[in-house]
């Protein structure tokens, strides 16, 4: 038997779900430095990347514990995708005023950072955020994949198209198309991106 084989990773799941910590170790051991590599090319942060890489086998064990892990033959792929969602997931959250700019250059929050700002002021601008925010989640997950490592992440499009395994068009016509109906849900709700859409 060669050495460097070992068992399956199908299989030493089956042996952590029998009660062999041992089993789960070597799968971290085997992913953890290829997880560790894809967060932090998106965060580009050591500290965050070790948060995240802990967030993403803590996320592993959860599911296997919980019967919810049917991706028999699949780990890799499943726990790099796990990785890159955490990883994103940390820009959605943590940055609250992006700059996305729209196809006629006008930047989606450009009336959204005021110097001085009443409660009123400050209550409408949370709700806009927050209306576009959720508008970017009922994107197709392709688009808002590309437009969150953009405009999130800022990513340039060669390192969206390395991370997401397209060819740089490709990248380009997702932003594209996620700009396009992103406009087209905000001109349905009334939403002015390109004006001022609060009182002076």
């Amino acid at each position: 038997m060669s050495k460097g084989i070992g068992p399956q990773d199908s299989e030493l799941i089956a042996q952590y779900r029998n009660g062999s910590e041992p089993a789960f170790d070597l799968l971290v051991d085997r992913y953890q430095k290829k997880i560790y590599t894809t967060i932090f090319l998106i965060v580009k942060d050591q500290e965050i990347a070790e948060d995240l890489l802990q967030d993403v086998f803590v996320k592993v064990v959860n599911t296997i514990n919980s019967d919810k892990y049917n991706e028999e033959g699949k780990f890799q792929p499943w726990v790099m995708r796990i990785a890159h969602n955490l990883a994103i997931d940390y820009f959605r959250k943590a940055k609250r005023y992006p700059t996305i700019l729209m196809e006629d250059g006008s930047n989606i929050f450009n009336s959204l950072k005021f110097s001085e700002e009443t409660i009123e002021d400050r209550k409408v601008r949370d709700e806009g955020i927050d209306l576009v925010k959720r508008l970017i989640e009922e994107l197709p997950e392709t688009q808002k994949e590309v437009l969150i490592m953009r405009y999130y992440v800022d990513m340039s499009f060669q390192e969206i198209a390395d991370q997401t395994g397209v060819s740089i068009n490709t990248a380009l016509g997702r932003m594209r198309y996620a700009l396009i109906h992103l406009r087209k849900k905000m001109k349905q709700l009334n939403f002015a991106y390109d004006k001022t859409i609060y009182p002076k």
